[in-house]
């Protein structure tokens, strides 16, 4: 984007433009009317008024054509780097989706061959083979960018992913098999899979493990990492090409900005005796909006109706920059139907806040599956929504809300340790017993909870998985209650005496 202060130095450049071109219209007007009462004093001192108008207004219509043609040449850079933006924005999207692609396959085969469900394998290829956001992202990033370093990096994160699937399918067959499904009902890139005579030898049980360890082992999850790298790479290649674009466009911006300044001085000596004469219709008021413009505030609308409509205008589009801006910025950070931090935020609060005093607490809506699959996905979303208002609800306003996958969410609660653990589980009790009310057609749902309290020297995996165990204590025994981890430690002995 252009800065705010290019803008606004343009905007306060064209209500220059129209008020002196206005003013010298009513100098035509104030010349002739004058022209004879003056014409002895003018002669006199040998300027002829008839003659000082004339090279006046050629003068002012010299000056007013070359600052039209530096207002338009500024208008094309502002929609130039528009529409670049905007181009940006999309590559940017798009390479973001190519990760998503990546994660949500991994996720479904992950899912697959923990539990044998053919639904996740009919999403896995329903990714791969209809909805094809890795390809689309490509395609998109392609369009005349086929060239540069973001597109080789995207492309080469296409190309592991790709590779991967093989592993994918490999892992697949071995779950297939191991579970005694027919293969002639699976897609023909599983009945395709060839497996090794070692691994033909195996049992069930051994198979699945073969099939586990593959989409959870350390080999897969480094070539994963190698997709992130280069998605990583990709997004800093179009975060650099912006900045330089942006750049260019601020420069070329400032010099239409400079000759137009010029300009616009050159009027005001010219027209030097009416400025005088309407400084406090016209100067006045325009140096009011300079410094309000410098403090980034809204101009008053008033003056004339050039004035008026300029200062209407501006005061528009710095509203609209604001509220983009602040959008992309939550956007970025927060899950779009429930409001809560989405992944991304999640990850930057687990890297900054000061977990050794915090809590995790982790939920997990019960049977949520199950409700998609009866009642549909729109149930489920106002499940999930509703859900999360009652987090919201029950929770401080200084606490960290995340939706961190589909039914799964996180809060981190800042300044506080494990003498809050009653007050917690009076919370999530109070959640689950709002929850257990009925309302219209939706099903009742509950909440299983599993928490963590920091310590010294923890890290955010320990942590999380300390708040992951409780969580499938609970999953694995009663639902709609809460888990505390805790952590026992070791008494010293005694010294003896």
């Amino acid at each position: 984007m252009v800065k705010n202060v290019g803008t606004s130095i343009f905007f306060k450049r064209c209500i220059e433009i129209f008020k002196i071109l206005e003013y010298n219209t009513k100098l035509g007007k104030y010349v002739f009317e004058n022209h004879r009462k003056d014409e002895r004093v003018m002669k006199k001192n040998g300027i002829s008024l008839k003659t000082l108008n004339i090279i006046m207004l050629v003068l002012a219509l010299f000056f007013g054509i070359g600052l039209i043609v530096a207002v338009n040449r500024s208008r094309s850079v502002f929609n130039d780097n528009q529409e670049f933006t905007d181009q940006y924005l999309e590559w940017r999207q798009g390479s973001y989706d190519l990760q998503m692609a990546s994660d949500y396959l991994t996720e479904q085969m992950r899912n697959f061959t923990v539990t044998g469900d053919k639904t996740y394998l009919d999403n896995y290829f329903t990714e791969a083979n209809v909805t094809c956001r890795r390809e689309h992202a490509l395609q998109v990033l392609g369009q005349g960018h086929a060239r540069s370093s973001s597109y080789i990096n995207l492309s080469a994160a296409m190309e592991e992913s790709v590779s991967l699937m093989k592993r994918e399918y490999y892992a697949a067959r071995l779950t297939v098999m191991a579970y005694g499904y027919d293969i002639t009902t699976y897609p023909k890139e599983i009945q395709d899979v060839k497996l090794m005579e070692p691994d033909l030898s195996l049992d069930a049980e051994a198979m699945k493990e073969l099939a586990r360890q593959m989409m959870h082992g350390e080999e897969y999850n480094k070539r994963k990492e190698v997709i992130s790298t280069h998605m990583q790479n990709c997004l800093a290649e179009l975060d650099v090409e912006m900045e330089k674009k942006q750049a260019d466009y601020s420069s070329s911006l400032a010099n239409q900005l400079f000759f137009e300044h010029a300009l616009a001085i050159c009027i005001i000596v010219l027209l030097l005796a009416i400025v005088l004469y309407t400084y406090n219709l016209v100067i006045l008021p325009l140096r009011n909006s300079v410094s309000l413009i410098r403090d980034d505030e809204d101009l008053p609308i008033s003056g004339a109706y050039e004035i008026r409509f300029l200062a209407k205008t501006y005061n528009m589009i710095h509203h609209n920059n604001m509220r983009s801006k602040e959008k992309l910025t939550y956007e970025a950070t927060h899950d779009k139907l429930t409001g809560m931090y989405n992944r991304r935020g999640y990850d930057f609060l687990m890297e900054n806040i000061d977990l050794e005093t915090s809590a995790l607490i982790l939920l997990d809506i019960d049977k949520f599956k199950g409700i998609n699959d009866t009642y549909g996905h729109d149930t489920g979303d106002r499940i999930l929504k509703r859900v999360a208002d009652t987090i919201f609800a029950n929770f401080r306003v200084n606490d960290y809300i995340c939706r961190i996958g589909g039914d799964e969410m996180a809060i981190l609660m800042a300044q506080c340790d494990a003498s809050v653990s009653p007050l917690l589980d009076a919370k999530i009790k109070k959640i689950n017993k709002t929850l257990s009310i009925k309302q219209d057609k939706d099903p009742v749902v509950s909440v299983s909870v599993g928490i963590a309290f920091g310590e010294k020297g923890i890290s955010a995996e320990t942590l999380f998985k300390r708040a992951d165990t409780c969580l499938y204590e609970v999953k694995d025994g009663e639902k709609d209650e809460v888990s505390f981890f805790k952590n026992e430690k070791k008494k010293r002995p005694e010294p003896k005496i």
